[in-house]
């Protein structure tokens, strides 16, 4: 992708059919949680942000799709399935991670959100806690 996308629409007609499919999938996961949420687009690709802060990412790669920000390190056991990495998901595309693990990383973010320090800029590191 060479121009960055209007919004996360633009940004998903321009993925293959399979992980477009799947990324409104998580899409739609999110937005269950945190109904409330800003979608946009940062570092190219799809954000949600809750309270101004992002929540989490996600986007497609060439043999993936990946979900970004979640607390990978404090749902290690969950997410022993999946290729991880410090603050990333990878899951082929047309296998979402179920809803059940999305809202409950989810929610995790959301309370390290609510538990940082209001007005902070802080980043927030990959356990869901302020670094």
């Amino acid at each position: 992708m060479n121009t960055k996308p209007a919004d996360i629409d633009a940004y998903l007609s321009t993925v293959p059919d399979d992980a477009r499919a799947t990324l409104e999938e998580l899409r739609r996961m999110i937005i269950a949680v945190v109904p409330d949420a800003v979608e946009s687009i940062s570092y190219s690709i799809p954000t949600v942000k809750y309270r101004g802060r992002p929540l989490v990412y996600f986007g497609a790669a060439k043999n993936h799709c990946a979900l970004y920000g979640p607390a990978v390190v404090a749902h290690q056991d969950e997410l022993a399935a999946y290729d991880t990495s410090k603050g990333t998901i990878r899951f082929p595309p047309g296998e979402p991670p179920p809803e059940a693990l999305v809202t409950r990383l989810v929610n995790a973010r959301i309370a390290a959100i609510e538990a940082a320090a209001p007005g902070r800029k802080g980043r927030m590191s990959s356990a869901g806690t302020s670094a």
